[in-house]
Parts: structure tokens; sequence; C-alpha cells
């Protein structure tokens, strides 16, 4: 039987998983794989991210964006591929589209990297920018492991699977800002903040944007509109997890569409994590996951293969 269609994502509470009732992180795995398999988003409180934190990150953020463009073009470096510090506008183009996005953003990535990974960069001018985006990536790292032993469990794998494969990984904290429009009629035909997309890795951990604009693609082909509470947190399954369940878990394609006529001058903030595990991980489907009535679908290869052959899909790599 098809499970209903949802025109919400479920909300559920990350305490019932660390709570120790067994009864209540039970039920928190079952509605966690339940939204996974049907929608592909979850909306999650008790993730350990402050208030205090998420707006004083985004202030620190917005003043960024706001340097001029000769200040903001210091902390981009193309042979990083896009992997760390700022990424300019019309660097990026969905995966089977041929007009940019309409966004501009800035990468941090694993705060001690290790093997081929680069370091960190961050603008001189703003020590404030270095000091929250890493206190929200590794906040946003322990919360993403914790989402990933209750993914283990519902595949019924150990609690611990994915823990050594994520550790070090290559995970990214995106601040995006997708800004004002003040020509509409000067915008290339087709072009959107973020047109329709999965995401590349495990799982995202999305913190609530400025703006709406968040649409999911429900599988029934219509696009509904996904907010965050103040106290919670959009969580949503990558590629990589898809590859790996056999597309049991589901990575939900989504966009951000243009503001109405009336704002198309305003900017929006998003501040994304990209949950990814180290290059070195086998993206091979689960057995488990795979059956006469679910043929595997993807061919084997790593995470750090699929990475760079998605990196190139999207501009971002020669």
């Amino acid at each position: 039987m098809e499970p209903a269609l949802l025109n919400e994502v479920p909300s559920l509470d990350l305490a019932d998983f660390t709570s120790g009732d067994q009864e209540r992180k039970g039920k928190f795995v079952a509605d966690l794989g339940s939204a996974f398999t049907n929608i592909g988003f979850v909306a999650i409180k008790n993730h350990g991210l402050s208030d205090d934190l998420r707006i004083r990150l985004y202030e620190s953020v917005q003043s960024f964006f706001t340097l001029p463009e000769a200040e903001k073009k210091k902390y981009e470096f193309p042979e990083l591929s896009g992997q760390r510090g700022y990424i300019g506008k019309g660097k990026e183009t969905a995966k089977g589209f041929k007009v940019a996005d309409l966004k501009e953003f800035y990468h941090v990535g694993q705060p001690e990297p290790i093997g081929n990974m680069p370091s960190n960069v961050f603008p001189a001018e703003l020590p404030e920018f270095k000091e929250y985006t890493l206190e929200v990536y590794r906040t946003f790292e322990n919360a993403g492991k914790t989402l990933l032993r209750a993914i283990a469990i519902y595949l019924q794998l150990p609690e611990d699977y994915f823990e050594e494969k994520v550790k070090n990984g290559d995970s990214l904290l995106r601040a995006l800002h997708y800004f004002p429009i003040e020509n509409p009629e000067l915008v290339p035909e087709g072009a959107v903040r973020a047109a329709a997309h999965g995401d590349i890795n495990l799982i995202t951990l999305l913190m609530g944007a400025s703006a709406e604009g968040l649409e999911v693609l429900r599988r029934d082909g219509a696009w509904i509109a996904i907010t965050a509470l103040p106290d919670q947190i959009v969580v949503n399954v990558g590629d990589m997890l898809d590859r790996l369940t056999n597309h049991k878990l589901k990575s939900t394609i989504h966009r951000v569409v243009n503001p109405p006529r009336e704002k198309m001058g305003t900017s929006r903030y998003s501040i994304p994590f990209f949950m990814h595990p180290r290059a070195d991980m086998d993206l091979t489907s689960l057995d488990s996951c795979v059956s006469a009535e679910y043929p595997k679908l993807y061919t084997n290869m790593t995470a750090g293969e699929f990475l760079d052959e998605r990196l190139r899909e999207l501009g971002l790599k020669k």
C-alpha cells in the first residue's frame, strides 16, 4: 500500500532518540525511516543549535556578502573547485540545467582537514565569521552523526555503521546569498535562485532561512513549500544515502523559487550543512536494499568518485 501523500514535512524530536527510553527511541527511528522513504524530508527539534548562535551566524554571513565584490573575490580560489571559500555569482548550474543559479555562496569545511582535504579560508575582515561558522559546523556535525545512528538502526545495520565513515568526513557548511534581482527583465530565461536538484551528500541539515522560497517535489509531481519553525531544522536525504540504500531512502528533488515581483529586490540567506563521509566510503548499494522487486539501480563507486562526478556536472570542476 502506498503511503499517504504529505502536504507538510513530518516533525520529530531528536531528544526522543537520545532519551535512553527504548520505546521513544524506537518510535523516532520508525518515524524517521517512514519520512525518508516517503518524502525524503523531516523537521527536527532539539538539534543543539541555539537561537542566539543562529542569529549571530546570520549576522556575520550577511556582513560578508555586503562587502564590495573585490573584497569577496579575495577569498575565491578556482583551483579548490568550489570546495572552500567564496564562490561567486553565476558559477554553479544545477545538473541538467543550462542557466546558472542566481546565488553566491561561501564554503567552510572540516576544521581539521586530513589527507588531501583543502584547508579552510576565512575573511580576515570578519573574525566572527570564522568563530560562528566553525561552531555551527561542529554542532551540526554532532546532530548529523546522531541522525545517522538512527538511520543505521532503521536499515538494520549496527548503530555505529556510519561513525567511522563520517569521522573527519568532507562535510560542508554553505552560507548562501540569493542576491536581490533589481531588474527582473534582464534575468536569463529560466534562471531561478536554485534550480531543481538533489543534494550530493548523505544528509543535509538546514536551519531556517531568512525568507520563503524552498519547495520540495512530492512524488505525485506537486511542489510543496517547506518552512522550518524557529526551533527546528529541516533534514533531507542526499544522493549518497539514496545510492547506498538503492533508493529506499529517497533523495528528494527540491528548489528555491524566485520571490514574487514585489520582493525581487530583497536578499535571501540560507545556511545548509551538507554531511559527507570520507572520500573512501563505498557507496555500493546495501544487499538488504536490493531484491527481485527492487533491482539495483546504481553503479558501484566511492563517495570521492561520486563527488568528483557531480562537481563536474555542476560546472565547479573542469
